[in-house]
């Protein structure tokens, strides 16, 4: 109800947002060309075009990442304003490396100030304007979703006091209902029993009815669940069949057969579209703007020790599924075989193989772990679909072997090139304070998380904390 309403709106934004970016982008080139005609003539528009491609996934984790699809009771044009502001900030920052690397055309810093500026100009403004018809939309009579609850006691009260919260969203709470008469006929807000519920319904335009009640009674309200059902009034059931258990619940359905689910994984199928998407368009632009730092690392790789470019690696990527990653080799040929001679000296204190100053380590290849360059070949698994850009990162078959049954939950997701571990201090952090933040991961996965984990990892890179 709450989810459904926040994503519509969200997405609705989301795409004037979008709109708006393009339009600055022309109304950019339109203010350099006419504004400043003393200097140089800019390209064809045309030329320009295919920035949009890299624009707009940049912007959309930009926007994800300060929060500006948040759905709130109050936001003001100044702290909308401050977040637009830091996004365009992150974008541009992003394009403007992009612009370094590629230099094939000429760019006007003038073209990007006033694309910058004027795209701050419009969001704000068109965000503002959104929020208000949005806001005067919804509670407009027609627009407005009227929610009766039925129940008398904790988990009643909660979804009322949750429905009364998101007055933005145009939810009205019209009442309680309580189960028998007598039962709960203190409270407020009480507008009737089960026995007159339809017209209840009637008199108050109710369009959805929550049921907060034991388990005990479920059965025995099915007359009333058909009953609505036959006037064309939405119900909803208040699940706390298994209390403690962490998992989501879930109802999905399999050839019209309702299957209840439990599940702890990311559930938003558009989010992690959106996922896969930017993982696509991220791991293919990376790859081309980054071909010549991939062709320096295979001639240094080549030059300081005999042996192939590539280490290839079995690793275990979602639910255990194996695939071959690959890596710029950073140790001598034949490193692999001394594993078992070095594990007593691991650093991790669990199964993973972690060493500082491993002695199979080439001088190169600890350059290119120190700054992370051996792992770029990862690009392609991201692109092949065997991993993500953010995720938890791939164990080998050994060490998922001797997991604890909590640990292997880590393995639920798709595997990713950079994580809230390697963000967080890498090899210096403990094996399960590790498992544990894969695990937190997994539990919190938004979108602006992944954002948010992605800006990390540039500092992390270029200072290089517990990379070894």
């Amino acid at each position: 109800m709450v989810r459904k309403k926040a994503k519509a709106i969200g997405l609705t934004m989301y795409a004037v947002d979008m709109a708006l970016t393009v339009l600055s982008f022309f109304a950019g080139y339109w203010i350099r060309e006419q504004w400043f005609i003393a200097y140089d003539r800019l390209l064809p528009i045309s030329t320009y075009l295919w920035l949009l491609v890299f624009i707009l996934p940049a912007w959309s984790v930009a926007l994800v990442y300060v929060g500006a699809y948040r759905v709130e009771k109050r936001v003001s044009t100044s702290s909308d304003g401050a977040r637009i502001f830091v996004a365009v900030v992150l974008g541009m920052a992003a394009l403007t490396a992009i612009l370094f690397l590629s230099r094939s055309i000429y760019f006007s810093r003038l073209f990007m100030l006033s694309f910058a500026l004027t795209n701050i100009a419009l969001l704000v403004v068109g965000r503002a304007v959104f929020r208000s018809f949005a806001s005067t939309w919804l509670k407009r009579p027609m627009n407005l979703t009227n929610v009766l609850v039925v129940g008398t006691g904790e988990a009643a009260q909660r979804v009322a006091a949750l429905v009364k919260g998101h007055k933005e969203l145009g939810l009205n709470f019209v009442g309680f209902v309580l189960e028998e008469k007598g039962v709960g006929a203190g409270m407020s807000s009480v507008v009737g029993t089960l026995d007159d519920i339809l017209g209840i319904t009637e008199r108050h335009f109710v369009d959805e009815v929550v049921f907060a009640v034991d388990r005990e009674r479920i059965e025995k309200l099915e007359d009333v669940f058909l009953m609505l059902e036959d006037v064309g009034v939405n119900t909803r059931l208040v699940l706390n069949i298994f209390p403690h258990i962490i998992a989501r619940v879930q109802v999905e359905e399999l050839d019209e057969v309702p299957l209840l689910t439990f599940t702890t994984l990311p559930a938003d199928e558009l989010a992690l579209f959106i996922k896969r998407a930017f993982d696509v368009a991220a791991s293919f632009i990376l790859m081309s703007a980054l071909s010549p730092v991939f062709l320096l690392a295979a001639i240094l790789v080549k030059a300081a020790s005999s042996g192939p470019v590539f280490f290839v690696q079995q690793r275990c990527g979602i639910n255990g599924r194996q695939f071959a990653m690959y890596k710029f080799r950073s140790m001598y040929s034949g490193a692999h075989a001394r594993q078992s001679e070095l594990e007593h000296l691991s650093a991790s204190g669990g199964p993973a193989f972690k060493l500082k100053d491993d002695p199979r380590i080439t001088r190169i290849g600890a350059l290119l772990r120190k700054m992370s360059i051996d792992e770029l070949p990862q690009l392609w698994n991201v692109l092949k679909g065997d991993m993500s850009m953010v995720g938890p990162r791939p164990p080998v078959a050994d060490e998922v072997a001797k997991y604890a049954r909590w640990q292997k939950r880590r393995l639920s997701m798709r595997p990713g090139l950079t994580c809230i571990w390697q963000v967080s201090g890498r090899s210096n952090i403990g094996f399960e304070e590790w498992m544990r933040l894969d695990l937190q991961y997994i539990d919190n996965w938004s979108l602006k998380l992944d954002a948010k984990i992605l800006l990390k990892t540039i500092p992390a890179v270029l200072f290089g904390r517990g990379a070894y």
